[in-house]
């Protein structure tokens, strides 16, 4: 497999975090980025849940977009004609299929699972439209009935199965297994949505990519129910990098994508996010900072040019002296060993007190305190 698809759902699941609401102008801006970007399809929405919703769907579906544009679907008919009057010609339909879920929250039984499986899919498909048919918990279903309900729903003409995660309970060894059997028995490709409740989302999505799966469900940042999704941006940057795979994705599109869903959600980025983060090319500790002096791959995956980023040499507690001197030559100021050393233990103060790496002002005031400083003209 030279390519691995991924399927965004920043603007349905990522807008399912708590406190997260998309205009439809926002939603309208973010899909427009994930196409520049690059994703293979965009799900924009829940189109039954009313009009407003319908409405940005609606709006996201006639920009005309290189990505396929999907709706989500429980698997009603009523929901079916909400997404065919918003306009998409895509759907993601839903059922659970761990007994937990059948159970508890809809009060029925597995029977009448697929029963409701048979009834959507032959409506969805013969209405002309792509199905992506998910089974929700799939992580906690009994691995026999989930075979059963993959196998029906090919049979009914869905034209991707997604195993999805639910609640994050799978690590990246038992989801290598889980997939790695559903994809040698099911024709159909299978699609990864996993939850990040125990930090593994993107740990499972890539142990999924590897046991056969061609599709990934993402967030951007990793937005969405409770601690959210695997990430596009850590996605696409292990794909490429970790995997080696054909991307064809435009990783400079990534960072103005991550910010302008952090402003639209009112999410602020940590600063060591994986690829999104502001710091994560700062390199402070004496010995990261020299090795990457002498040569950037020793501790850096991937040059930061990449994705519009330039390194920096923090100056802090763990600096040592050659990023000092470093920092300095590069403000202008000849610095020789003996006087970085001397400049060291006033920095390692400095940073104790104000809990932040100096700025080069601090760091030049440092300096100034050692003697005579010879300024390079």
């Amino acid at each position: 497999m030279s390519h691995v698809f991924l399927c965004d759902t920043t603007l349905r699941d990522g807008e399912q975090a708590a406190g997260v609401a998309f205009t439809a102008a926002e939603k309208v801006a973010i899909a427009r980025l994930l196409d520049d970007f690059g994703v293979d399809e965009i799900e924009a929405g829940t189109p039954a849940s009313g009009r407003i919703e319908m409405e940005a769907v609606a709006a996201v579906a006639a920009l005309g977009t290189r990505a396929r544009v999907t709706a989500w679907n429980r698997a009603l008919i009523s929901d079916i004609d909400a997404s065919i009057r918003a306009g998409v010609r895509s759907v993601a339909m839903v059922l659970p299929v761990s007994d937990i879920h059948i159970r508890h929250k809809l009060n029925k039984d597995r029977p009448w699972v697929l029963n409701r499986l048979a009834l959507a899919l032959d409506y969805a498909k013969s209405n002309g439209l792509f199905v992506c048919m998910g089974a929700e918990d799939a992580s906690r279903a009994d691995p026999d009935f989930l075979i059963e309900f993959a196998l029906l729903a090919e049979r009914y003409g869905a034209d991707r199965l997604r195993f999805s995660d639910t609640t994050g309970m799978l690590d990246p060894i038992g989801m290598f297994a889980r997939i790695r059997e559903l994809v040698s028995i099911l024709p159909l490709p299978v699609e990864i949505h996993a939850h990040n409740d125990f930090g593994m989302a993107t740990a499972n999505a890539i142990a999924a990519v590897r046991a056969g799966a061609t599709h990934v469900s993402t967030t951007v940042l990793g937005i969405g129910e409770r601690a959210g999704n695997a990430a596009l941006e850590e996605i696409a940057m292990a794909l490429k990098h970790s995997l080696g795979y054909d991307t064809r994705f435009k990783s400079a599109a990534l960072r103005p994508l991550c910010q302008y869903v952090a402003l639209a959600s009112g999410r602020p980025i940590p600063a060591g996010k994986p690829v999104a983060g502001a710091m994560i090319f700062s390199h402070e500790s004496g010995i990261h900072a020299d090795g990457v002096l002498k040569h950037p791959a020793t501790y850096e995956a991937y040059d930061p040019a990449e994705i519009g980023m330039k390194r920096e040499i923090a100056i802090g507690k763990h600096s040592g002296r050659k990023a000092i001197a470093f920092r300095l030559n590069q403000l202008g100021l000849n610095v020789g060993d003996a006087e970085a050393a001397a400049i060291l233990d006033a920095v390692k103060w400095r940073h104790l007190s104000e809990k932040q790496p100096l700025s080069d002002e601090q760091l030049c005031k440092a300096f100034e305190t050692i003697g005579d400083v010879s300024i390079a003209i």
